[in-house]
């Protein structure tokens, strides 16, 4: 350091670094070092002469900043800035170097970090009320299950429920985490606890939190159906919080020691197996006495968490999932390719269908407009007539025999010119839209003149829309028809007998 001037005064006087090192006695890199430092600073050799070493150092930041009190140093914002992608506390602690927020090694700072984090992270002691909450949880391990029949194998989920205040424990084994496995999971737990708690505790696992959240955690719907078939409410622990849920940790921990590690030599050939197996092991646990309790899990629960536990529903629940649909243009909606109505006036509306078993419900802002009984049937219309518009539905109520009645009340000729019409046609719908021309002639022109129209065509064997139109518009139905003329009465003359005459 005190050869800082002479290396500045070497270089204005043109000698090169190498040179400038030698006569100075120091290493190339720490002339190069202190030319860069002056140049920044625009220091020139006059300039360092008017100025003391210490003012100099600093100027070229060579000088030793203020030491800085550690605890000064605000870990709170360094344990902030952690959490980020990306961040370690060796960049945190050069930043704090550069800024000279503080001047004692790496190793210093992250010794006081872990000081000032082991004073500011300690655990809350929870306390545990009698029925208040059963903790969920999966194992970590997992067992395999192989199918003979099949060749397959799988891994078995081992699902662990556990009471806060007594630690009774339930456990048992799935195909997979999947919603129907996880709610059957739970229905199961609480008809083994023979009750139900205040709430239920479980991790972030998808099957149940659809969006995870330290504050408003999103609850998945079914899930959410659950909670109110049983009357419980949920609430799921802290993402990266496990001591949120440290009961059931502790309890998973159990069941991985004392029943799937025992288990690791057997071979299972069904779910049926393992479940057995896990069951009989489960008692044992339940049995075994704790030590800081001075008695067992069950014994513990008979006391505390049995009798403040609800009564479990007298219906079961029936699992059901949910899907977002669009309504297409014909007013159905597609659902496991089978297709169901709704009301028409919903048509390319958002809704809500909700699938169970052997309903499908259609919901749209919270209120139910559609239930059909499940179809299994693909590519097919399950379709209520309520939902049809009225053109529609006139349209599909079109029969043979709905036209027939129809003519019937019009007049036995129009019945007869309906029948004579349905008999020209190969197919029944053929003649649906001539007669739907017949019915708007009686529209037009009154039912009664469709009447003596229909009466006319059928005298001369006429039958279709077109001779009724052209009976009408000539007003031939007002003639008299031929066997009619011969009917009337003569008109008296003198070489007429009359009826008299024969009587």
């Amino acid at each position: 350091m005190v050869k800082f001037r002479e290396i500045i005064r070497l270089h204005e006087l043109g000698y090169n670094q190498s040179e400038i090192a030698r006569s100075c006695v120091v290493a190339r890199a720490t002339v190069q070092d202190y030319l860069r430092r002056a140049a920044a600073k625009g220091l020139s050799y006059e300039q360092l002469l008017q100025i003391s070493d210490s003012e100099a150092q600093s100027l070229l930041g060579k000088g030793k900043p203020p030491l800085v009190d550690a605890t000064l140093v605000d870990f709170e914002q360094v344990h902030r800035e952690l959490q980020r992608k990306g961040v370690t506390l060796a960049l945190l602690w050069q930043e704090g170097l550069d800024q000279a927020a503080w001047t004692f090694s790496y190793a210093q700072f992250c010794r006081r970090y872990g000081q000032w984090k082991g004073q500011h992270n300690l655990s809350m002691r929870q306390v545990h009320k009698g029925g208040e909450k059963v903790f969920v949880d999966y194992c970590g391990l997992t067992v395999t299950v192989i199918d003979a029949e099949a060749g397959t194998e799988s891994e078995a989920q081992i699902f662990v429920a556990c009471l806060g205040a007594s630690s009774y424990t339930f456990a048992e084994a799935t195909p997979s985490q999947a919603l129907p496995h996880w709610l059957g999971s739970h229905q199961r737990a609480l008809a083994f606890l023979g009750g139900v708690p205040a709430a239920i505790v479980p991790d972030n696992l998808k099957s149940g939190v659809n969006a995870p959240c330290r504050y408003e955690p999103g609850i998945n719907r079914s899930y959410q159906e659950f909670a109110e078939h049983y009357q419980v409410a949920i609430l799921p622990a802290r993402p990266y919080k496990p001591r949120d849920k440290a009961k059931v940790e502790k309890a998973v921990q159990e069941v991985e020691r004392q029943i799937l590690a025992p288990l690791r030599h057997e071979r299972f050939t069904s779910f049926t197996a393992l479940n057995d197996a896990i069951r009989e092991r489960l008692s044992a646990l339940n049995e075994r006495v704790m030590k800081s309790y001075g008695c067992s899990r069950r014994a513990l629960f008979e006391q505390v968490d049995q009798p403040a536990l609800k009564p479990l529903p007298t219906m079961p629940f029936v699992l059901a999932r949910w899907k977002q649909a669009k309504v297409n243009l014909d007013y159905h909606l597609e659902i496991e390719r089978h297709y169901y109505s709704v009301p028409y006036w919903f048509a390319r509306r958002e809704v809500s269908v909700k699938i169970s078993e052997s309903l499908v419900e259609v919901f749209y802002d919270h209120q139910r407009i559609a239930v059909h009984p499940k179809a299994s049937i693909p590519y097919r219309h399950s379709t209520l007539a309520v939902h049809m518009p009225p053109n529609h539905w006139a349209y599909k109520a079109q029969s043979k025999a709905s036209f027939l009645a129809w003519a019937t009340q019009v007049g036995s000729h129009t019945h007869r010119q309906v029948e004579a019409i349905f008999a020209l046609k190969d197919h029944e719908e053929q003649a649906f839209r001539t007669l739907k021309g017949m019915q708007a002639l009686a529209t037009r022109y009154g039912p009664t003149r469709l009447e003596a129209a229909c009466r006319h065509a059928n005298t001369f064997a006429l039958v279709g829309l077109k001779r009724l139109k052209a009976i009408l518009k000539a007003n031939l139905d007002t003639m008299p028809l031929p066997a009619e003329d011969d009917a009337l009465p003569s008109a008296p003359h003198d070489h007429v007998r009359g009826q008299a005459y024969y009587s």
